[in-house]
């Protein structure tokens, strides 16, 4: 089977995703990294992709404008093909945009940009290009969360009344403004005009999403900043009305003393219940009034369709590496073989840009209810 051949931009020194991105993407079999800007200082650049990565000297670029130019002119069977983006917020929109022009297919780091303007000129890009364009929202990558998604699409759940989510950590409990990683989290100019929710409850935002299938329409924010001198939210929570009559809310928190990475959903209809939970992701709850309750296992038996978006045997735990590369598999699917292969797109990004706005705005303006179109009167 034919490589798709990608770059990597970010995950020098001192960065954690840059890697994962490289192992889930090779994970799947059907990629390898050929070249990367893995730094703003050219000479981290080349060194980091050499000790880092293993990578060929000459094809660590000083800079992305760099890299775009000579691997978009080189030959068809050596260039990249797709760009991975892994930098801090601030910088995804102008390199995105730059690798699209250039005419290579993106994945990039959530949330997509630091504005909805930026999400929505980025998806006019993609729409005249043609290529395609994806984001490591990861956990739609767990097994059991497409199969509770299958459930809720064919209707096993009833009417969907009640959403929740919470996605606990600890981690910023304290001020780690000398950490490398905390550092561009908690400042407005890197990461945006959200701390908190822009890192986490962006995921959680993309899970209830994707697996409800329910459009938000309406949401109520209460963001905090807990710790002194902190400039972004480090807590917050977002009551949430969905079209159709639906009620739910999301919780993010990176002051929770004690949580690693705990997220976890529930989904309550007229006929039955799912409960999913990272630290069992492979594991999901099914809960009704009429019968006892039903856990379903990733590989195990049952629905015909449920072992299609698994790797292992049942039994053999897959966890945040494999989720990862399963939206890799998609992604690269999509472009190799033209599948339609199930991924979260620009447009997954647009609708994301749009629901972290609008919480800002709510929390800003005293916690008032607001239309993600417009304020609710």
């Amino acid at each position: 089977m034919k490589k798709v051949r990608f770059g990597l931009i970010g995950g020098g020194f001192g960065a954690l995703i840059g890697r994962i991105h490289k192992m889930a993407a090779e994970l799947s079999g059907s990629a390898e990294l050929v070249c990367g800007a893995f730094s703003r200082d050219p000479n981290q650049s080349k060194k980091a992709g050499v000790e880092l990565f293993d990578i060929d000297p000459n094809r660590s670029y000083p800079d992305v404008e760099t890299m775009c130019l000579t691997e978009s002119t080189a030959d068809e069977g050596r260039r990249a093909e797709v760009m991975i983006v892994a930098t801090p917020n601030h910088s995804h929109f102008e390199i995105a945009k730059q690798c699209l022009s250039s005419g290579f297919h993106v994945v990039c780091d959530k949330p997509m940009t630091v504005s909805l303007n930026q999400t929505q000129e980025l998806a006019e890009l993609v729409k005249e290009t043609g290529l395609s364009f994806g984001l490591t929202y990861n956990y739609t990558g767990y097994p059991m969360v497409r199969q509770a998604r299958r459930m809720v699409l064919e209707g096993q759940l009833g009417e969907i009344r009640r959403v929740s989510c919470e996605y606990l950590q600890g981690w910023l409990a304290k001020d780690l403004s000398e950490n490398k990683q905390a550092a561009w989290r908690t400042d407005p100019e890197l990461a945006g005009p959200t701390g908190c929710f822009g890192d986490i409850g962006s995921h959680a935002e993309n899970l209830v999403s994707y697996v409800s299938g329910l459009e938000m329409k309406e949401v109520c924010a209460d963001l905090t900043r807990f710790v002194p001198g902190r400039k972004l939210d480090d807590d917050g929570t977002v009551l949430i009305r969905f079209s159709g009559g639906a009620r739910g809310y999301i919780s993010a928190s990176q002051i929770a003393l004690g949580r690693e990475n705990d997220i976890s959903l529930e989904i309550y209809g007229t006929q039955g219940s799912i409960e999913w939970k990272h630290s069992d992701a492979n594991s999901l709850v099914f809960r009704s009034n009429d019968e006892p309750l039903k856990l379903y296992r990733s590989g195990g038996p049952g629905e015909e369709n449920m072992s299609r978006d698994h790797g292992l045997p049942a039994g053999h735990p897959e966890g945040f590496i494999e989720a990862f590369s399963e939206i890799y598999r998609n992604f690269f699917e999509n472009i190799r073989d033209d599948a339609q292969a199930e991924f979260p797109s620009v447009m997954d990004g647009v609708r994301g840009m749009r629901f972290l706005e609008t919480v800002v705005a709510s929390s800003e303006e005293g916690s008032v209810w607001k239309s993600l179109e417009g304020e609710v009167r």
